[in-house]
């Protein structure tokens, strides 16, 4: 007759080493960093030192605010093992609503800009309920979702450009308002260092402590991780595909707010073209389309290799055409080593 061990069995094995992620980012940073040193160095070569004069550095630092912005919502979307196509409209969106209802139809600015985070937080719930109660798969419910917003703020705007600064003939906005909206993202610091740049550190800090340092940040990369194994366990996994989906949103239109206040204006089409910057910085910064994996000073990274290489094109005139080959094949890149990435550390 056989013997029944009373031992415990063992654990099933967990893929990898536990510190496999963590050298894989450390990896990953580390390469991005070398990769702006790298195209730093060239361009500032190339341009016999105009990339690194202060003013240009600065303007580096602009550009890649509102990039980062962005990325940081979509970053906690993509460790949540989702997809977010529709942010570049909610940034569109959020900008053509404060415009219309602050200088159009003379609607306290403060109102206007709740009325825009109102809005995207509709849009975020929109998606996460079609993603996560339909079932639709987010790369489908998004891309709805962002043509849908497009469309509204076609119908918001009615096509046209809204200045804050030089208001349409018969609206005027009055000095506090203007001062008030202005100084959010284009107020006079010291030095010269961009307002924005104070917000895209201040996002950094805190989306840096949420993911690394929280139950949220800990139970998103579980559910990001492995759907499965969070149901079993009973994470609150619908909770927090509504949570990633309002955040994402929410981050689009704040960068939209800052910069319709750098700029000045809303127009139709705002937003649109950083749809792929923005998806690019988070890739390059870490994050996993798997789900589970990305970092907030990852996304940051990825932001600034892709603002120097802009700057850099721009300033020895290359054309359009060679920044934007450049970023379809950095982006490959880094897709490519994503999926070799995680394969040795599932091996």
């Amino acid at each position: 007759m056989a013997q029944v061990s009373n031992a415990t069995p063992a654990a099933p094995a967990v893929p990898g080493s536990r510190y496999s992620w963590a050298r894989t980012t450390l990896a990953r940073l580390g390469g991005v960093t070398l990769a702006v040193i790298a195209v730093g160095a060239y361009f500032s070569i190339r341009t016999n030192g105009q990339m690194l004069v202060g003013s240009n550095l600065l303007g580096i630092l602009r550009g890649l605010s509102s990039i980062a912005i962005m990325g940081f919502g979509l970053t906690v979307v993509i460790i949540a093992g989702e997809i977010d196509l529709s942010f570049a409209a909610v940034y569109g969106l959020s900008t053509n609503i404060v415009a219309v209802l602050w200088v159009t139809h003379g609607w306290p600015v403060y109102v206007a800009i709740l009325i825009a985070f109102l809005a995207a937080v509709a849009v975020g719930v929109f998606n996460a309920f079609f993603t996560a109660v339909v079932k639709i798969p987010s790369f489908i419910a998004t891309l709805g979702s962002s043509t849908l917003v497009f469309g509204l703020t076609l119908y918001i705007g009615q096509t046209q450009n809204i200045s804050y600064q030089y208001p349409p003939i018969g609206k005027t906005v009055s000095h506090g308002s203007t001062s008030f909206f202005h100084d959010l993202g284009a107020a006079s610091l010291p030095g010269g260092f961009p307002e924005e740049g104070i917000w895209a550190i201040g996002a950094l800090l805190l989306f840096s402590f949420l993911l690394a340092r929280t139950l949220f940040g800990f139970r998103l990369k579980a559910i990001g991780g492995s759907r499965a194994a969070a149901a079993v366990v009973r994470l609150p996994v619908t909770r927090y595909i509504f949570l990633a989906f309002i955040i994402g949103a929410c981050m689009a239109c704040l960068a939209g707010i800052l910069d319709l206040s750098f700029v000045g204006s809303a127009s139709p089409d705002d937003g649109q073209a950083d749809l792929f910057p923005v998806f690019a910085a988070v890739i390059i910064g870490g994050a996993s389309l798997a789900g589970g994996k990305g970092s907030a000073i990852g996304t940051v990274g990825g932001a600034l290799l892709l603002a120097v290489l802009a700057n850099g094109f721009a300033l020895i005139a290359s054309g359009p055409f060679a920044s934007q080959i450049l970023l379809g094949t950095v982006t490959v890149g880094a897709v490519v080593i994503d999926r070799f990435t995680s394969k040795r550390s599932t091996a």
